[in-house]
């Protein structure tokens, strides 16, 4: 692979002194035209690969593989190019992207392959043996009369003394070398207020303070995460050392497309993020502490920051419960309008069922008077004496009649006979008497009927509850009308007195069937 990617500094050196000539592309992955221009960068080293007059190697390394090690390169900017020559010197560099200025400087430090010192083996124009002659002879007295100048020159050498010589730099070399040899002193440029931080309020010596504040290049945060990582190093307390005037660590980074400082790479990163620059460079500017006019200033600030995005979002908020409130009332409209519609729903089906009540009434009723009518007519016509039985829909010769005062003898009457007590018939009498629907008369009758023999079930010694008297106002109106009711007692073991006043149960009667009335009686009347 013509491109040689480098993953340490301990890479790059090794990178650098290995080969004759070298160039080290210093990157970032975060950094946009980095990026962009690396293939381009692979063809370059592509094409010196294949180049048989020149002899240079190209390599890339990645900043965040360096760490630290980075300010050892004096790197300032991304991306960097780094021309090496003999011995891992460098011999120039290029910051930004700029093939062309690459290939300049590898063309000026003449990075060319050394195939060594040629023989010539003959050629050249052909001369004669009294010339070759001619021309050994004037090489040979040339010669002779070089090595007298020499002896001549030593002789003179001898004779004269020795005098020292004191070599200067004049001029802007000597000013520029001098300013290249100025070392200064790095923790100048720390601040005081998190160096106080850190040995008063933290506990740590000053050489350390220092030390975390300059490795770390992220205030008092990141020296701490440094100092605990490095806590345990050999030459921790060893004092710091003074560095070239123009190779001060950097304290900063500076965006080179806005200006503007950041403290610390976290900060970078999110300025790039946020506003799309890439050319960043680092900066020994040290950003200093607020001062408390400053520090005032940018509370008030952002206190009036916080006030006008409250006011924002009050305002906001004012509009959403606006919003929510006609929500609010509209949903109120719908649910009133469905409750009313519900509401008029109800009062239509009771308003029909109303009515259909009184349609059954009035059918019920008019059923009534005609089977009176009936009755009457055939009175009438067998001189007051009834030949047939009134039933629930007209005259039914097997159903239950009123009842008949004792003493009357007629040829439709005859004496009330016990009647064989079954679940059929307890089962047919309790529907007779709920087929009653005109105004719950049947209901009534059934809670009545019910009333009676649970008394009995539940108090089976007392004879009160034996005896149902027929005179009774409760008897008379709502149990006596209805075809079914007296059968009913009749059929469980009730029978008529000597005075037909009264029905009394019978010391015969079977409980069970009373228990079983009782249950089939509350059963009609829940289903009533």
């Amino acid at each position: 692979m013509a491109l040689r990617e480098l993953d340490s500094a301990q890479a790059v050196n090794t990178f650098k002194s290995s080969n004759p000539n070298t160039v080290v592309c210093f990157s970032a992955t975060w950094c946009m035209p980095c990026s962009a221009s690396k293939p381009q960068y692979e063809q370059l080293a592509s094409d010196y690969l294949q180049d048989s007059s020149k002899d240079v190697k190209c390599g890339i390394v990645y900043e965040h593989n360096l760490g630290e090690s980075i300010h050892d390169f004096q790197i300032r900017a991304f991306p960097t190019y780094v021309l090496y020559t003999s011995n891992g010197q460098e011999a120039g560099r290029i910051q930004g992207v700029n093939f062309d200025g690459i290939k300049a400087m590898i063309e000026k430090a003449g990075c060319k392959k050394d195939f060594g010192e040629g023989k010539s083996l003959g050629g050249g124009t052909p001369v004669s043996s009294d010339e070759a002659r001619k021309q050994r002879l004037a090489m040979l007295e040339k010669k002779a009369g070089d090595d007298d100048v020499q002896m001549k020159e030593a002789a003179t050498t001898q004779e004269e003394p020795v005098k020292d010589v004191e070599m200067k730099d004049t001029g802007d070399n000597a000013d520029a070398n001098e300013g290249e040899n100025e070392l200064v002193d790095p923790t100048e440029s720390l601040s005081q207020e998190d160096i106080k931080t850190l040995t008063e309020s933290m506990g740590f010596s000053l050489i350390k303070a220092q030390k975390g504040l300059l490795n770390s290049n992220s205030g008092v945060e990141g020296a701490v995460e440094w100092l605990m990582n490095h806590q345990d190093d050999e030459d921790i307390d060893e004092p710091i050392a003074k560095v070239p005037k123009n190779g001060a660590v950097a304290q900063s980074y500076k965006c080179n497309e806005c200006g503007k400082i950041l403290s610390n790479m976290a900060n970078l990163e999110l300025h790039a993020n946020k506003t799309g620059h890439s050319d960043f460079e680092e900066s020994t500017q040290c950003i200093k502490p607020l001062t408390e006019e400053e520090k005032a200033k940018k509370i008030a600030e952002i206190k009036d920051l916080l006030k006008a995005k409250r006011m924002e979002r009050e305002a906001l908020e004012k509009v959403e419960d606006v919003d929510r409130e006609k929500k609010r009332r509209e949903m109120g409209k719908n649910m009133a309008q469905t409750r009313e519609e519900m509401e008029k729903a109800a009062r239509l089906r009771e308003a029909k069922q109303r009515k259909k009540e009184k349609e059954d009434f009035k059918r019920e009723r008019a059923r009534i008077k005609a089977e009176i009518e009936k009755d009457k007519r055939e009175r009438a016509a067998h001189k007051g004496k009834l030949t047939s039985k009134l039933g629930i829909d007209g005259y039914h010769p097997d159903a239950i009649q009123y009842d008949v005062d004792a003493g009357v003898s007629s040829p439709g009457h005859h004496p009330h006979k016990k009647i064989k007590a079954s679940v059929a018939k307890i089962d047919e009498y309790i529907s007779k008497v709920s087929s009653y629907k005109a105004g719950g008369d049947g209901g009534k009758c059934l809670k009545i009927l019910s009333l009676y023999v649970k008394n009995i079930v539940e108090n089976p010694g007392e004879d009160k509850f034996k005896k149902i008297n027929m005179e009774n106002k409760a008897y008379k109106t709502k149990v006596k009308p209805f075809i079914g009711a007296k059968a009913l007692l009749l059929a469980i073991g009730f029978s008529p007195n000597e005075g037909n006043d009264a029905l009394v149960l019978e010391d015969d009667a079977d409980m069970d069937i009373l228990k079983e009335t009782q249950k089939k009686l509350e059963a009609a009347y829940a289903a009533y």
